[in-house]
């Protein structure tokens, strides 16, 4: 059983319900995990943390066990300012009204927005293989789209994404995961088991289109709003090395302009730091204890 000795249980936030496992004690540290998975990708990392931290893993809206609201006509129900709003309340009805946050993927795009929008809450964030929206966005070329191209695969209108995934969702889902992880790597089966489980869900694959869609308009708009507004909090950032992210950018670099205390280094794996890397990844997130 994955994540064995967390207690689990559902947490009703403002619009909808999120999923949470818990365990250890110490220092809060919260944990999000990436598209196309759950809060199963901590398996191997969260129980190395939980002799210093309590730690929570939760599902983002509209992934794993957390409920999959409408995203509306403009997709804010699934913008990252609606997500870490999400988290944050989880945290308070937890009993933690500051604490440290860590992660992946579109995790850690909640996470930098969480950071911006509450910093009175976050005492530190780690952010793990990825650069900042806009700055993808502003910067592909015909080789980062190759690499990407889900990024404009699914923000396509009118249920094309979700139509073309639900004709072989397992297939599509094991095929992404293998594309984006180091040559060789094999996922845990029971992990594995929790990411296919999920997205047998029509439901599923919708919100997560429309979390790539936030991603590719209102969240945009959000960046561009608070422009000048700088990370307050230390920040770590980590990238796996043989990763895309790696190949296409200076990863370090790309975040110094997003806050005032950034630091970090690449780990030899690919995208799925916490799955292939998950003792180095783990001693990294150490570093987030309160200094």
């Amino acid at each position: 059983m994955l994540l064995a000795g967390f207690t689990r249980s559902t947490i009703a936030v403002t619009d909808t319900n999120i999923a949470v496992a818990v365990a250890g004690s110490g220092p809060p540290l919260l944990l999000l995990h990436g598209f196309p998975q759950t809060m199963a990708m901590w398996h191997r990392v969260a129980p190395l943390l939980t002799d210093r931290f309590t730690v929570v893993c939760a599902d983002l809206r509209g992934y794993g066990a957390s409920g999959r609201p409408d995203g509306g006509d403009d997709h804010s129900g699934y913008c990252k300012r609606a997500m870490a709003q999400d988290q944050v309340e989880v945290m308070v009805a937890l009993g933690f009204d500051q604490f440290s946050v860590a992660g992946h993927d579109r995790g850690a795009r909640v996470a930098r927005r969480m950071c911006l929008d509450h910093p009175q809450r976050v005492t530190a964030a780690a952010v793990l293989d990825i650069v900042p929206t806009a700055k993808v966005f502003a910067t592909t070329d015909q080789a980062l789209a190759t690499a990407y191209y889900h990024w404009f695969f699914l923000i396509q209108p009118d249920g094309l994404p979700e139509h073309m995934i639900g004709a072989n969702p397992r297939w599509w889902l094991g095929e992404t995961l293998r594309r984006w992880a180091a040559p060789g790597f094999v996922f845990d089966p029971g992990a594995l088991a929790a990411y296919e489980d999920a997205f047998d869900d029509a439901a599923t694959i919708h919100a997560q289109c429309e979390d790539y869609r936030a991603a590719a308009t209102i969240d945009l708009v959000h960046d561009a709003d608070g422009a000048d507004t700088r990370i307050e909090c230390p920040l770590m950032v980590l990238w796996g090395k043989r990763g895309a992210m790696h190949r296409h950018y200076n990863v370090l670099d790309t975040w110094m302009d997003e806050g005032v205390d950034v630091h970090g280094r690449g780990i030899d794996c690919g995208h799925f730091l916490a799955e292939e890397a998950p003792e180095t990844t783990a001693r990294e997130l150490l570093g987030l204890l309160p200094r």
